[in-house]
Formats: C-alpha cells, structure tokens, sequence
C-alpha cells in the first residue's frame, strides 16, 4: 500500500495560481516532505510512498492574515490531490481528484 500527494494553491483575490508557496508534510512532528509550489501554483508530486494514515499538510500562503493554513488529514492507499484557496478573507479546501 502506498499514499502520495500532490496540491495546488489558488490566490483568489487575485485570480490566479500563488507561485512559491512552501507547503510541508507532516505526520507528528516530523518533517517528512516540504515544497514550493510551481508559476502554476502546483506542486504535482509532494510526497509519494507514504503509509496510510494521518498527515497534516503545512501550507504558508501569500495572505496577510492566513500566514500558517494546517490541515490535518487521514489518507487511505492511492493518490490524494489537495488544493488549497486563499485569499486575504477566507481560505477553504476540498478533496481534488
């Protein structure tokens, strides 16, 4: 069995993919994986080979109000996309496909 992860960071205020966004995986305090996403707000393999199990994805986005997003999710075998929206009023997530 085997988990990976990829995401994508929106800038909804501004309309477009946030470039540079570092986004960490964890599990504990254990730093297993960390990344920056790409111009397209991507980052298409984060981490692979993982357990199943519970994770937190550390997300530090381009916000003057939201400078830490942490989400903590419980990933089953395959491959997990996970976005993250953002903006200086609101940010929300969803389980991509």
């Amino acid at each position: 069995m085997s988990v990976s992860i990829s995401t994508h960071v929106l800038d909804t205020a501004a309309g477009r993919p946030a470039a540079g966004v570092r986004v960490e995986v964890r599990r504990s305090d254990e730093l297993l994986a960390a990344n920056e996403t790409d111009a397209d707000g991507r980052i298409t393999r984060l981490v692979d080979n993982l357990e199943p199990g519970t994770y937190a994805l550390v997300f530090s986005p381009p916000s003057p109000f939201f400078t830490r997003v942490e989400l903590q999710v419980e990933l089953a075998d395959g491959h997990h996309h996970i976005p993250l929206l953002v903006s200086p009023y609101g940010c929300a997530t969803y389980r991509g496909s």
